[in-house]
């Protein structure tokens, strides 16, 4: 009974409050780096909106299966997660917010440009090294995601916009290493 109690307790607060992620690649340098797990506060955009320099995990917009998942499969990835014999799909990625709806969005001369003004990046692995890209306008309900590893990092230039019905949540700690452990600071 114990045991019940507490897998049903661990799927409340993973599919509800917070989830552990794996990261799998370097998409994130210097922020968050290849094998680092962050927690993602699910509730984060339940009470309010996404905002530039946000880090989010979404589902990858090339993952369909999701939307086909039924309830009861939903429950039982849920409890496999949470006892931790299956960790979150290969097909979630983790990006920085750079525009929401309605910015437009392009790269000139190697950097940002948000609605015109060429956006401070100061948390990027190297700047002014981007392809032109855009001017693109995000779409209502949607971000605009890119990864600070902008040289690697396969994000809204290629795949567009996520909806936000595909976020998943906001990262808001590193738990792994333990050398990394602390908030993952999204603006800087």
């Amino acid at each position: 009974m114990l045991l019940l109690v507490a897998i049903t307790i661990a799927v409340v607060i993973k599919t509800f409050l917070i989830q552990p992620f794996y990261i799998p690649s370097d998409s994130m340098v210097p922020t968050i780096v290849e094998n680092d797990r962050v927690m993602v506060s699910k509730l984060s955009y339940q009470f309010g909106e996404a905002q530039r320099g946000d880090i989010v995990v979404f589902i990858s917009p090339f993952n369909d299966d999701i939307d086909q998942e039924t309830f009861g499969e939903a429950v039982v990835r849920h409890i496999v997660e949470s006892i931790g014999i299956r960790t979150a799909s290969a097909d979630d990625l983790i990006k920085r917010v750079v525009a929401i709806s309605g910015d437009e969005v392009s790269v000139r001369e190697g950097y940002l440009e948000i609605n015109g003004a060429r956006v401070d990046e100061p948390y990027l692995l190297e700047q002014g090294i981007m392809p032109d890209f855009g001017p693109v306008v995000v779409p209502p309900d949607s971000v605009f995601v890119m990864g600070d590893n902008r040289l690697v990092s396969y994000d809204s230039r290629r795949f567009g916009a996520i909806p936000m019905e595909r976020v998943l949540g906001e990262a808001v700690v590193r738990i792994w290493p333990p050398s990394r452990f602390g908030a993952v600071d999204a603006r800087s």
